[in-house]
C-alpha cells in the first residue's frame, strides 16, 4: 500500500465513529434528574427526566453533551386530573411513531396518579399529542416489555393489597391495555426497607435473554437499589412463575445514595447496553428534585448475567458509548 494511502487508512480507523467514543463525567443532569430515560435515534441521545410539572426532552450527539444539550418542552397539561405530579417519562418507538409513556395526576395529592401516553411522529423531536389514559387505578412508572412471540406488554408499579408491586398487561395497541395481573411483589428484606416497594421497571435484552430491572425499597432510604427479574425463556411472561428474581444490585457507593429508577439504551454502534439512573448525595436517600442523572455501561459476567457495577464518585471520567 502507498504510504499516503496507509496513513489515510490509519487516520480513518482512529477517528471512525465505530472505533471511538467521547469521554464523559457524571452527573449528566444535576437537578430534576430523577427517573431518567434515554433513547438513541438518528444521531442523537434523547433524555427525559421527572420535572414534576411538564414533559421535557434534552438532546445531544454525545452523553456529555446532554449537560448543555438542546431542550424542548413537549407537553404541559391543564386538565385537572392529569395536570400535575408529572413523573417518569419514557420514549418508545412503536408502529412507526414515537410515544411518551408517563405518570401524572391531580395537584391535591398523589392518590390520582395514573399512567398516560402521548403520540409523536417519526422522530422524538416531532410534536406530541395526548393519546390515552392507560390505567384506571393508581399506577406509576410504566414501561414497554417486548417479545417476538408473545407481543408487547406494559409493566408498571401498582398496589397489590398494601404492597407496592409490579403489574403487567398486554399492550393491545400503543394506547390500550388488556387485563392487568400482578407480576411480582416485594417479599425480600432488601425490597422492604422503609416500605415494601417495587417500581421503575425497565426491560433489557441480551444474548437471547429478557430481563426486567426495577427499583426496590423506599426512595427516602439509602437502600433504594435495583432488583432484577429474569424470564425463563418459554413461560407466559405475564405469570410470576415465568420469572426469577435476584438483587440487590447497583447499591449506594462513593457518595451516591439510593441509585435506581433506571433505563437502558444502546450505544450508537449497537454493540453495548448502557444504564441510566438517578442517585442523590443525601445519605438518607431522596424522592425529590435533588436527585441527579448518572450513566454507565452494563458489563457481563462469565456466566452471561449482567454486571451493573457501582456508581463511581461524581466527576470520574468514563469512556462513552462506542460510535459517538
Amino acid at each position: 500500500m502507498h504510504f499516503l494511502s496507509l496513513l489515510t487508512a490509519l487516520i480513518l480507523a482512529l477517528f471512525s465513529p465505530l472505533a471511538s467514543a467521547a469521554n464523559y463525567t457524571n452527573p449528566l443532569k444535576t437537578t430534576d434528574g430523577s427517573d431518567p430515560h434515554i433513547a438513541w435515534s438518528g444521531g442523537y441521545y434523547y433524555l427525559m427526566t421527572t420535572t414534576w410539572s411538564n414533559l421535557q426532552i434534552t438532546r445531544a450527539t454525545t452523553l456529555n453533551g446532554l449537560k448543555s444539550g438542546e431542550k424542548r418542552t413537549v407537553w404541559t397539561d391543564a386538565t385537572a386530573s392529569r395536570c400535575c405530579n408529572v413523573w417518569a417519562p419514557e420514549l418508545h418507538y412503536l408502529d412507526g411513531a414515537w410515544y411518551i409513556y408517563y405518570t401524572a395526576g391531580n395537584s391535591a395529592n398523589l392518590d390520582g396518579q395514573r399512567s398516560h401516553v402521548l403520540k409523536g411522529g417519526a422522530t422524538p423531536w416531532d410534536p406530541f399529542t395526548y393519546l390515552a389514559q392507560l390505567t384506571s387505578t393508581w399506577g406509576i412508572d410504566g414501561t414497554i416489555l417486548r417479545f417476538s412471540t408473545w407481543g408487547n406488554y406494559f409493566v408498571y408499579s401498582c398496589f397489590s393489597g398494601s404492597l407496592q408491586s409490579l403489574c403487567i398487561a398486554p399492550l393491545t395497541s400503543p394506547g390500550k391495555l388488556g387485563a392487568s395481573k400482578v407480576l411480582s411483589t416485594p417479599t425480600n428484606a432488601w425490597e422492604r426497607v422503609g416500605n415494601p416497594v417495587m417500581e421503575g421497571p425497565a426491560a433489557m435484552y441480551h444474548g437471547g435473554t429478557t430481563y426486567l430491572s426495577y427499583s426496590a425499597s423506599y426512595c427516602w432510604t439509602s437502600s433504594y437499589s435495583l432488583g432484577l427479574l429474569t424470564w425463563n425463556g418459554s413461560g407466559d411472561p405475564s405469570l410470576s412463575a415465568s420469572w426469577s428474581k435476584s438483587g440487590p444490585w447497583l447499591t449506594s457507593a462513593n457518595g451516591n445514595y439510593g441509585p435506581g429508577h433506571n433505563g437502558f439504551f444502546q450505544s450508537p454502534d449497537g454493540t453495548e447496553i448502557w444504564n441510566v439512573y438517578h442517585a442523590t448525595s443525601n445519605s438518607a436517600g431522596a424522592c425529590d428534585g435533588s436527585r441527579y442523572t448518572m450513566a454507565q455501561k452494563v458489563n457481563w459476567n462469565a456466566n452471561g448475567t449482567p454486571n451493573f457495577g457501582s456508581p463511581a464518585r461524581l466527576g470520574t471520567s468514563y469512556v462513552g458509548p462506542l460510535g459517538e
